[in-house]
């Protein structure tokens, strides 16, 4: 049985980031410790150039898990830094591209960070999937999206698979069947141990 105190105490870093997402807004500001609460948009754009260097190095390995995980090794991971978003704002991208979806013309897969120029913080976002807040101020903030950059991806592929088929995955092609056979191993030892 669980009680209040444990179930503070057993509170996630996400859910934390979640709880500072909604201070911010009830409290008109962005920031927490280290950085100071912001007020104003310039105040804002700082924390989100700051955000987008710290949680760099997590995007890049979410997109490397796909890379060789399904992909196996055949994609190429781009990103651009902050900058302006056409809309007003700023924007960064990391991208994973690989050769069967550039040949379907589909979009790559994308994890965008963005600042909108209505918003009152910054955003974490998929190339076809929904919106996450982004509340990045320390190396363990960033460290703690990891799961949620590594869930972003997934969804991204697997919609950019609805949009095509099967076939711009290697893993399913080039590699369906050994692949399977190895899983299949992996699983009987597991059980035998």
């Amino acid at each position: 049985m669980s009680t209040d105190d444990d179930a503070s105490t057993a509170r996630t870093d996400h859910h934390r980031a979640l709880v500072r997402h909604f201070a911010d807004l009830r409290d008109g500001t962005h920031g927490h410790d280290p950085a100071s609460p912001q007020r104003t948009r310039a105040g804002k754009e700082q924390l989100f150039r700051t955000a987008v260097d710290l949680l760099d190095p997590y995007a890049r390995q979410a997109l490397a898990e796909i890379d060789a995980e399904l992909l196996l090794g055949t994609g190429e991971i781009t990103a651009t830094g902050v900058r302006p978003a056409p809309a007003g704002g700023l924007v960064a991208h990391w991208e994973l591209g690989w050769p069967e979806q550039r040949t379907t013309a589909l979009d790559p897969i994308r994890l965008t960070a963005f600042y909108g120029a209505g918003f009152h913080h910054p955003h974490l976002q998929g190339g076809t999937v929904g919106q996450w807040p982004l509340n990045i101020f320390t190396p363990r903030d960033a460290a703690a999206e990891l799961p949620v950059l590594r869930a972003i991806a997934a969804a991204d592929l697997h919609n950019l698979v609805f949009r095509r088929d099967h076939r711009i995955i290697p893993a399913t092609t080039r590699g369906a069947a050994q692949g399977t056979a190895q899983d299949a191993t992996s699983d009987a030892t597991r059980g035998a141990s």
